[in-house]
């Protein structure tokens, strides 16, 4: 099954490419990998929240926020080369802004990888790193990026 036909039973759409916050482009291509920049929790222009996990914002407030990364990073992949081209997900990166103490980056960024399971089934399971940072652009949760193989 088409990543798009998936996508329109789970009753999901593609959002809009989020427009880079500075001197990059949201995706690249090289061979048949594409690497996407690291998407935050952006819908329809504005930041869904701030702060950090585990003190401003609740690790499942910030898991949904994963989720909306890895839909903007599909939709960067999609921009590039189009959904259906993906022929598995490689590499999922994800950064989450954590107050002291806050260990649970794994189940926040699981939101991003709940997805991409959803959408490509067996294909869409990958490597992982879930990473705990100070600081994120704009003060966002959680940060994600992937890397998607291409037919």
């Amino acid at each position: 099954m088409s990543a798009s036909t998936r996508l329109a039973e789970l009753g999901v759409t593609l959002p809009e490419v989020v427009a880079p916050l500075a001197s990059y482009v949201p995706a690249v291509r090289t061979g048949n990998l594409v690497y996407t920049s690291g998407q935050l929790p952006m819908e329809a222009g504005s930041l869904m929240g701030a702060g950090k996990v585990g003190a401003d914002v609740a690790p499942e407030q910030a898991k949904v926020m994963a989720r909306v990364c890895a839909l903007n990073a599909l939709a960067a992949v999609h921009s590039l080369v189009g959904i259906d081209a993906v022929t598995r997900v490689v590499k999922v990166v994800g950064f989450v802004a954590s107050a002291p103490g806050f260990n649970g980056q794994p189940s926040v960024v699981n939101g991003a990888s709940d997805l991409l399971g959803e959408v490509f089934g067996d294909h869409g399971a990958h490597a992982r790193s879930a990473v705990g940072v100070s600081e994120l652009p704009l003060d966002a949760p959680v940060e994600v990026e992937l890397v998607v193989e291409v037919g």
